[in-house]
């Protein structure tokens, strides 16, 4: 049949860091082709790239329950952004939303997750900023699942973080609202970087510190305003987590340190794969850091210059350091899914239900079948009778029925569907027996080399057999066979 072989049908199956331990003079002399200038878009391209403000897309810390929820989008050129959406009552003043965005929006730095644009329509107020594909610090520091975060990492995260701020006061940007663990995000190349959020006064609504009171600078509790002082603070109260492992109240840490109990802070988890004088200087810089008066603690410039002689293995990349994989998740070469796609990436059964419901047996046409070349017979009306049963069961979401039914129209082979393998294909998934699934997307795909929904159920079942891997080749595979068909 001339079958289209990918890596399953019937083969059955650096940019190297060199840390740049950069001054921060030189934090906005990386790929400037890499930084597309600032962008006023508007609400319908911003709604079409996070698919409707779809709740899946969610990515801040407390879900849709947020005041201001930040989600995942791809913008038509590719292009992955992360879209900051504030509540209506946010930012009243528009041209006060605006200049405030145009200011942050001119700010460029490899330590920073950058503003790339905004939208201001109506009462809809949106932020735009690079997508930091390697989750949170928070995510690899107290929540981590195969391994805990190198020290020579923690001391990476610390500089790069201490470089961000110094880059953010030399441009007049002194002031970061509530600097923390989510802040801090995690490039392609494992690389950390400050989000671009925190640098943004507060909206009518917002609140400096949304962390728990133990964590929030002194002079803030009794003047409700932020000083450059109190981010430093903040950035104590981090190098106190990248010590320990855990959010520890620095009014505990204190304790700790001024009993010279200081190696209790250390995260157990390093199992003693740290310098004891690396951990002194810092537990020394964070004690610094949060002393009660504000005037007492360093300033961003003196964070660098602390923290660069402390840095180790600076030739290896921070992908490397961070145990995940590089390139995986390439911003510049995204797919661009379409919603079937979108259903086979999220293994969105009932997505996938309501698409191949909907599309009917119109992908069958044209397919060479025996029907029109034997004598009607009893046996034939039977045949085509359990699928008429078939697709009943399937409407009515009875996989169980569905697939005995569409197997006695297989087994009849009076007629060869595609669309009945994938109708079968998808009852497999829904009953979670992925292996027999995966056959028969293999068996459409042969009936039909070029027909993308095959490849789909292919990817969608192999994500369900967790082979993420080669599911995320099937996908793309997938998703380029149906841009060719859109466009004949």
């Amino acid at each position: 049949m001339g079958a289209r072989c990918s890596k399953f049908s019937f083969c059955w199956w650096h940019s190297h860091l060199k840390p740049s331990l950069l001054d921060s003079s030189d934090l906005e002399n990386g790929e400037k082709n890499a930084w597309p200038s600032f962008t006023e878009f508007s609400f319908e391209e911003l709604k079409a790239a996070t698919n409707g403000f779809c709740l899946d897309n969610i990515v801040s810390e407390h879900g849709e329950k947020a005041p201001n929820v930040v989600f995942k989008g791809q913008l038509r050129n590719g292009r992955w952004i992360a879209v900051k959406r504030f509540n209506k009552y946010a930012w009243p003043d528009s041209r006060q939303f605006m200049d405030e965005t145009k200011t942050v929006g001119s700010l460029r730095s490899e330590r920073l997750a950058n503003l790339i644009g905004c939208c201001c329509e109506g009462e809809e107020r949106l932020l735009v900023a690079e997508f930091m594909t390697n989750e949170t610090l928070a995510k690899h520091l107290f929540h981590w699942e195969s391994q805990p975060m190198k020290w020579a990492m923690r001391l990476r995260v610390a500089f790069y973080l201490a470089q961000a701020l110094e880059y953010c006061s030399s441009k007049g940007r002194a002031i970061y609202h509530d600097l923390n663990a989510y802040r801090v995000l995690f490039d392609q190349d494992g690389n950390p970087r400050l989000s671009c959020f925190g640098l943004m006064k507060n909206s009518r609504d917002g609140k400096s510190y949304s962390t728990n009171l133990a964590f929030t600078p002194p002079e803030y509790m009794r003047t409700g305003r932020v000083t450059p002082e109190s981010v430093v603070y903040s950035f104590g109260t981090m190098l106190l987590d990248l010590l320990s492992g855990k959010h520890i109240p620095p009014s505990h840490a204190l304790d700790l340190i001024r009993g010279k109990n200081f190696l209790m802070l250390m995260d157990s988890c390093l199992e003693g794969h740290f310098s004891n004088d690396d951990g002194t200087q810092l537990v020394r810089l964070a004690t610094r850091c949060l002393q009660y008066e504000a005037r007492e603690r360093p300033n961003a410039k003196s964070l660098v210059e602390s923290l660069m002689p402390l840095q180790k293995e600076t030739e290896v990349p921070s992908y490397v350091l961070l145990g995940i994989p590089h390139g995986t998740a390439s911003p510049s070469q995204p797919l661009l899914l379409t919603p079937m796609g979108e259903a086979c990436l999220r293994v969105d059964l009932t997505a996938f239900h309501e698409i191949l419901d909907k599309t009917g047996y119109k992908d069958d046409e044209g397919i060479a079948n025996e029907l029109s070349f034997q004598v009607w017979t009893d046996q034939m009306q039977e045949t085509l009778n359990s699928k008429k049963q078939g697709d009943s069961a399937f409407r009515a979401k009875d996989f169980a029925t569905a697939i005995d039914c569409y197997s006695q129209f297989i087994e009849g082979g009076s007629m060869v569907s595609p669309t009945v393998y994938a109708r079968r294909c998808l009852c497999y998934l829904m009953s979670e027996m992925a292996q027999e699934a995966l056959g028969d997307a293999l068996q459409a795909q042969v009936v039909s080399p070029e027909w993308p929904t095959a490849f789909y159920l292919q990817a969608t079942a192999l994500f369900s057999l967790g082979m993420e891997n080669d599911a995320q080749e099937i996908l793309k595979e997938a998703t380029n066979l149906e841009a060719k068909r859109n466009k004949n």
